[in-house]
């Protein structure tokens, strides 16, 4: 599926959709205060779509007026969705006081930015979060989008795969780094949290190769140091994946499938040093107070989730592993690198 808005002149919105079926008219969904009010077909026939090979017959294009939204010119808040997917295409909103910049946040942990993400929202026209589960074309949309200047991005994307759209001079990034054990711990403890899922015939499938990563993580003892290690000895391929050297792998690697060899953690501290914004977890005050002040957003910073206290008694236990320790030689040199860069500025 791709996208793109023309323009929302206030008393008409128009834009195309191209579905992923290219015999198939695509739909617009029109959502104002989280109700549904109309639901809308492509009606314009665009050749440029067919000669493209986008689409078999053109027809993409779709054009709001009162005619399908009833009182658009004064609805001052609406939102569009294509119907098939479900993604948010564009959004209608009072432009004051919002940032004008394109933002990406990308996420190194398996868990979200809740905190920076929900401080952020109201800043920002557009918002989406968890990007790295688009499609790739969805989010090629989602990262080009120049009618879309205020928008905020957060995901875990695999940053090589990407870095063209992420430009300095297309976007401001900004990367919080974790601490290696803490996030291993927390990996650990999600796939865990996933083992009833992953024995389900009807929810594993969601979880893909990660469905048999959690059945296997359920059968040891995360609180006993030997059965830590003989769950590191057993470590199936997908489970491997998950914990080897992650931010290595999300900063070096092209697709989740690459092999990590050394060389891509030379690779990796490269485009971190092209990031526009570096923190670091356990120095968060000073990243999400440089993040704010480069949106120009004067309001308080917001304060992180807790650590949970078994996560933090895991991630002591695997400083103990010697098998951990080299499985994140990489992650670890990064973000002891981050922590000092960080302490040399605020210090």
């Amino acid at each position: 599926m791709r996208y793109f808005i023309d323009h929302d002149h206030g008393d008409s919105i128009r834009g195309w959709i191209v579905p992923d079926n290219p015999l198939a008219i695509s739909r617009v969904m029109v959502s104002v205060a989280g109700q549904r009010v109309a639901e809308v077909p492509a009606s314009v026939i665009d050749e440029a779509f067919k000669r493209n090979g986008w689409h078999a017959t053109g027809q993409c294009t779709f054009v709001l007026t009162a005619a399908e939204v009833p009182g658009l010119p004064d609805i001052p808040r609406l939102e569009l969705y294509d119907a098939d997917t479900n993604v948010l295409i564009y959004r209608r909103m009072p432009q004051e006081g919002l940032v004008r910049l394109r933002t990406m946040l990308i996420n190194t942990s398996i868990e979200p930015e809740t905190a920076l993400q929900a401080a952020l929202f109201p800043h920002f026209q557009h918002c989406y979060f968890g990007v790295h589960k688009l499609p790739d074309e969805i989010l090629t949309c989602v990262l080009t989008g120049p009618a879309a200047p205020s928008a905020f991005l957060s995901g875990a994307v695999t940053i090589p795969r990407y870095e063209n759209f992420m430009t300095p001079d297309l976007m401001i990034t900004a990367i919080l780094v974790q601490d290696p054990y803490t996030e291993m711990a927390t990996r650990m403890r999600w796939l865990k949290a996933r083992a009833g899922d992953a024995l389900d015939p009807t929810r594993g499938w969601r979880l893909g190769p990660l469905a048999e990563a959690a059945a296997f993580s359920d059968e040891y003892d995360f609180a006993d140091v030997k059965s830590l290690k003989r769950y590191f000895r057993m470590l199936p391929e997908p489970a491997y994946r998950l914990l080897y050297n992650p931010l290595t792998r999300q900063l070096g690697t092209r697709m989740p499938e690459d092999r990590l060899h050394p060389g891509n953690s030379i690779a990796a501290i490269e485009i971190l040093a092209r990031v526009g914004i570096v923190g670091h977890r356990t120095r968060y005050h000073a990243f999400a107070s440089t993040l704010f002040d480069r949106l120009g957003i004067n309001a308080p910073v917001p304060v992180p989730p807790p650590i949970p206290a078994e996560t933090q008694a895991l991630a002591e236990r695997l400083r103990t592993v010697k098998a951990v320790e080299e499985m994140l030689v990489f992650d670890v040199a990064m973000s002891d690198a981050v922590k000092d860069s960080i302490d040399k500025s605020w210090g």
